[in-house]
This record gives C-alpha cells, sequence and structure tokens, in this order.
C-alpha cells in the first residue's frame, strides 16, 4: 500500500506543478486552488508512504515520478521542445527509479 500512495503522491507533485505554471504567479484562482489541494494531498500521500519506505528512497522515487510526468506534461500539453537529450536524461531518472525500487525490496 505504501508503494501505492508514493506513486500517486508522485502523480500528484506531476498535478501541481503543472497547476502552479498555468496559475501564472498565484494570479489564477482555479489553477491555483488546483495547485493547493493536489499539493496537500500528495504531500499527506507522501508522508504516508514514508511510514513504510526509507526515506533515501521514497523522497527521490516522488521526485522522479514527478519530473518524469512535468517533462509529459510539458511537452504533450504546453508544447515544450522534446530532443534526444532531454528524453536520454529522463531515460537515467527512471533507471534511478526502477534501481532504487528493486533495492527497497531487496532490502526488506
Amino acid at each position: 500500500m505504501a508503494w501505492f500512495a508514493l506513486i500517486i503522491s508522485g502523480m500528484l507533485e506531476t498535478v501541481w506543478a503543472s497547476a502552479l505554471k498555468l496559475s501564472d504567479g498565484f494570479t489564477k484562482p482555479l489553477p491555483t486552488l488546483a495547485f493547493a489541494v493536489s499539493a496537500f494531498i500528495g504531500m499527506w500521500l507522501l508522508a504516508y508512504a514514508m511510514r513504510a519506505i526509507p526515506l533515501g528512497t521514497a523522497y527521490p522515487v516522488w521526485v522522479g515520478i514527478g519530473a518524469i510526468g512535468a517533462f509529459a506534461v510539458g511537452a504533450l500539453w504546453m508544447g515544450e521542445a522534446v530532443t534526444l537529450l532531454r528524453l536520454g536524461s529522463i531515460a537515467l531518472i527512471l533507471a534511478g527509479i526502477l534501481g532504487l525500487h528493486l533495492s527497497a525490496r531487496g532490502a526488506a
């Protein structure tokens, strides 16, 4: 259950990061509200997950999920550049997430 909560929390990091961008410096009410709600729920789920998953695994995995999600949202819906270097960098983040997950499973 902790890993499920961590994955959902990482996805919510993508939501709040995207809403933060769309809020235009907290000047637009709906994206600002989406930011606040998703950030609160995401942090709550992260805290829940960290009860069972070590900090050194949970936090980097959470950040990685959010980073990959933010990259995808930026590329697919905000017209941000997709280059081989950026895709390679995302692949490295994904490899790190998988490595941390596998190492955490082996330690348990």
